[in-house]
């Protein structure tokens, strides 16, 4: 499998155009980049840039998605061509989704990759920590989010097991500034999850990592024919890519070691972040240049994948979780002649 890049606009007032086979991108008329359209799997643009009305025919007739976001990454649309989905797999996707049994089974699955890629998180700031209060406290919410990976077989319906994914979530987060390092904690950290705006700008960081694997996802999900919108964990609900977020679950932890790596290392600082009229938090132009490279380069670092028995880059990892969701989807039979269920991808 070739790795496609994803083009990240976020330079305020730039304009997208086509010349011939090429996407070129121009700052205040000035040529700043070329890049050769089949090359580019996605174009994701942040606030204010332009694009031609040829550009976009272009990409729709190559099967390039054109996502819009605020400079926030919010989602505000999504361009792409004539749906090129397998119908039979998306008619089998819209059964399953009335089938309380399988939908219980994938919804658990997604639960279980994210609370065991979260815990493996906490037990690796656990490690490393410089205190033996850290350690201790860290350990600590390992073991509760231990319990809940327990407790999930036992999870009757979806609203139950949405419960203990809310409870894994908020033992998670009263843990993670003391991922941070000390003589940072007072600038990164967060009371809980907070959204819509976020409220501090470790929440601000982690929403804008979010938004770029949550179109990763999504754009893995319809590079294999299923429909983003119908999912079996998230509520169906207009507007909203609800598989795209079950899938999205088990990648969360990824974008939570990046934004500790980049706070940690310094590669993102306090100074980076803008705070507006009514406590929003949201990161700055230059840091959010630098957000995308680290994720790209991140992106590109290989993975061990335990069904396929080799290594991949992690770019890649969820256009083959988003191949094994058709597969459980289909109710394929594995070399044993049992039923496929889906299994997450977890780390190490």
């Amino acid at each position: 499998m070739h790795l496609l890049n994803t083009l990240y606009v976020n330079t305020q007032d730039s304009y997208l155009r086509l010349d011939n086979d090429t996407l070129r991108v121009l700052v205040d008329d000035e040529t700043r980049l070329r890049v050769p359209l089949h090359h580019l799997q996605a174009v994701v643009c942040f606030g204010r840039v332009g694009i031609s009305l040829p550009l976009m025919h272009r990409l729709a007739e190559e099967a390039v998605a054109l996502v819009l976001l605020d400079e926030n990454g919010r989602f505000k649309a999504r361009l792409e061509g004539a749906a090129s989905g397998n119908v039979l797999l998306r008619r089998a996707q819209h059964n399953q989704s009335l089938n309380p049994l399988f939908a219980l089974d994938f919804a658990r699955a997604c639960v279980a990759g994210k609370v065991r890629n979260s815990r493996q998180v906490l037990l690796r700031g656990a490690r490393d920590a410089k205190s033996e209060s850290d350690a201790a406290a860290l350990t600590r919410g390992a073991q509760d989010l231990a319990a809940t990976l327990r407790a999930l077989p036992d999870a009757n319906d979806l609203d139950v097991l949405r419960g203990l994914e809310g409870e894994a979530a908020r033992q998670y987060f009263e843990r993670q500034p003391m991922l941070v390092k000390a003589d940072l904690r007072a600038e990164f950290s967060m009371d809980g999850r907070t959204r819509r705006p976020p409220r501090d700008r470790m929440n601000a960081l982690l929403s804008f990592l979010y938004s770029m694997w949550m179109n990763d996802c999504r754009s893995a999900l319809e590079a294999v024919g299923l429909d983003p919108q119908v999912g079996f964990l998230h509520v169906l609900r207009p507007g909203r890519a609800a598989l795209a977020l079950d899938l999205m679950e088990e990648f969360r932890p990824f974008a939570d070691r990046l934004a500790l790596s980049l706070v940690n290392r310094g590669q993102i600082r306090a100074d980076d972040f803008l705070v507006r009229e009514g406590g929003g938090v949201s990161l700055s132009a230059d840091a959010r240049k630098a957000v995308v490279v680290a994720f790209q380069e991140r992106k590109q670092e290989e993975v061990q994948h335990p069904v396929l028995a080799h290594s991949l880059a992690l770019g890649l990892v969820p256009l083959v979780q988003a191949r094994l969701v058709a597969r459980a989807i289909r109710e394929e039979v594995d070399a044993n002649g049992q039923v496929s269920g889906y299994l997450p991808f977890l780390v190490r």
